[in-house]
């Protein structure tokens, strides 16, 4: 994933600075329930929204696990109509592809479409060691971008600057850019919006080379689907000469007929939209109409490994509408940046971790960044259920590590620490399944009933300090059982 995030401190830390910043979580607050408020009355007008969730989820879990066979009916029929496919392993390999085909282009600059694979392998930076200028064209990663920025929300990567501190940016950092903010320049949408448009005009003009992700690949025919609210992606992908497209494996569905459910639930579930105001799809080259050179870079960086774990690849299913985000009480509370990822939020908590394995501090720790409501499962278009998900890392955190294919075998890596709690949990697992040694010792701590504390010792004292831990019964269960049933066989 992209360097830009490389060497972050563990979620704990970065959102404990994070919820000390006042400004911030006025931002995250203001505009996550915002959004959230009108995604639901958008929802509420669809009658057969639990349906489509379902074919969602369906279409997903079908073409996931035919993968192989999809992806290459997608190469033959892009190849087909014009266009060339490369394979990416990681992403390394995908921004040496990139780097190549712009320079053979003889071109120093491109235009971008908001992308978060592109992201993801940090192409931008790539792009720039290699003396070619990557421009943002999405405003929002306009503003992420002149502000020398990191984006901290899925849809919104802007989402933590207020209109002043965007104001700010543009009168500071447009000049070096490209065309300079207007004189004068005030904080109200319009202005800026207008600032932007003056800015990125000329760019899209002059730009020969378009770089994008893509929302959808279509496997029967070959087309690509990229929605969007500005129209900045439509410049991109109709403009330029050459269009580099990188996208992800996952983001494959069988059929045209397929785009109906999502079509419906994207725009629904991101910006609160009937439809996206612009829906642009692309099949291969046209003679005498958009880009007559086209590329499709199929990236995988850690998707296989994912895919290959029966809990963990539900996550793939994600279509990337951030509704999980603007739901989450821990995302609103520390905000995009704490997550140390592209992807933030509950999706990224469960993203990351597998796409980079769980070696770092950082990608640790995201597993634990939750509080497991439930509310970004109730709000997800394709039913991912993220606090399974969550839970399932953690014992992979605690018990193993990263799962790694060894030849034809998918195996748990050991994983270095947490020796205490993965004793702790091997006793327990020991215990349950023992229903003798459970009731002996479950008789002997029901003698400890009298000496519970009221807090919790040590380390401890810290969680205890701000809760109350929960009363004991007057008498144990199984006592209260034999009791009441007149000696019955114990409860089991």
């Amino acid at each position: 994933m992209s360097g830009t995030f490389m060497g972050m401190p563990a979620f704990p830390k970065a959102a404990h600075e994070a919820v000390n910043n006042p400004t911030l979580r006025a931002n995250l607050r203001h505009a996550t329930h915002t959004i959230r408020a009108k995604r639901a009355k958008a929802v509420a007008e669809v009658s057969d929204w639990a349906e489509l969730r379902e074919a969602g989820k369906q279409i997903k879990d079908h073409t996931l696990r035919r993968l192989d066979r999809y992806l290459v009916q997608l190469e033959e029929s892009v190849t087909a109509a014009g266009g060339t496919v490369h394979w990416a392993a990681d992403a390394d390999e995908a921004n040496r592809i990139v780097t190549r085909l712009v320079r053979e282009t003889g071109e120093s600059e491109v235009v971008k479409v908001k992308s978060m694979a592109t992201q993801e392998i940090g192409l931008n930076e790539a792009l720039e060691a290699a003396g070619i200028r990557a421009y943002e064209t999405d405003l929002a990663e306009l503003i992420v971008q002149l502000g020398d920025d990191r984006p901290s929300h899925i849809l919104v990567p802007a989402i933590h600057r207020n209109r002043g501190e965007i104001r700010d940016i543009f009168r500071q950092e447009m000049g070096e850019w490209g065309r300079a903010a207007p004189e004068g320049l005030t904080d109200t949408p319009a202005e800026l919006a207008e600032a932007a448009r003056l800015h990125l005009r000329e760019k899209f003009l002059r730009a020969k080379v378009g770089v994008s992700g893509a929302n959808f690949m279509v496997a029967e025919t070959g087309t690509l689907v990229v929605v969007e609210s500005e129209g900045n992606g439509r410049m991109c992908l109709t403009l330029p000469e050459t269009l580099i497209s990188v996208v992800g494996i996952e983001k494959i569905v069988p059929t045209w007929r397929d785009l109906e459910v999502f079509l419906q639930t994207l725009p629904r579930s991101s910006t609160a939209e009937r439809m996206n105001p612009y829906t642009s799809t692309w099949t291969g080259t046209t003679d005498g109409d958009g880009p007559q050179t086209f590329h499709l870079v199929l990236l995988d960086n850690g998707r296989t490994d994912t895919l290959a774990d029966e809990v963990g690849r539900q996550a793939l299913r994600c279509i990337r509408c951030s509704a999980c985000l603007n739901v989450c009480p821990v995302y609103e509370r520390a905000g995009g940046h704490a997550y140390g990822s592209v992807y933030p939020g509950p999706i990224g908590a469960i993203l990351s971790p597998q796409l980079r394995g769980t070696a770092s501090e950082i990608d640790a720790s995201l597993p634990y960044a939750s509080s497991l409501c439930g509310a970004c499962y109730e709000v997800c278009p394709v039913a991912i259920d993220i606090p399974e998900v969550l839970v399932h890392l953690r014992e992979r955190v605690v018990e193993g590590g990263p799962v790694v294919r060894e030849g034809n075998k998918v195996v748990l890596k050991p994983a270095k620490g947490h020796a205490a709690e993965r004793a702790a949990m091997r006793a327990a697992r020991w215990a349950f399944g023992r229903p003798g040694v459970l009731r002996t010792g479950q008789r002997l701590a029901s003698g400890t009933r009298r000496v519970h504390p009221r807090t919790l010792p040590g380390p401890g004292r810290a969680w205890s300090a701000g809760r109350d831990l929960p009363a004991v019964p007057a008498e144990p269960f199984r006592d209260w059982w034999q009791r009441t049933n007149g000696g019955e066989k114990d409860a089991r």
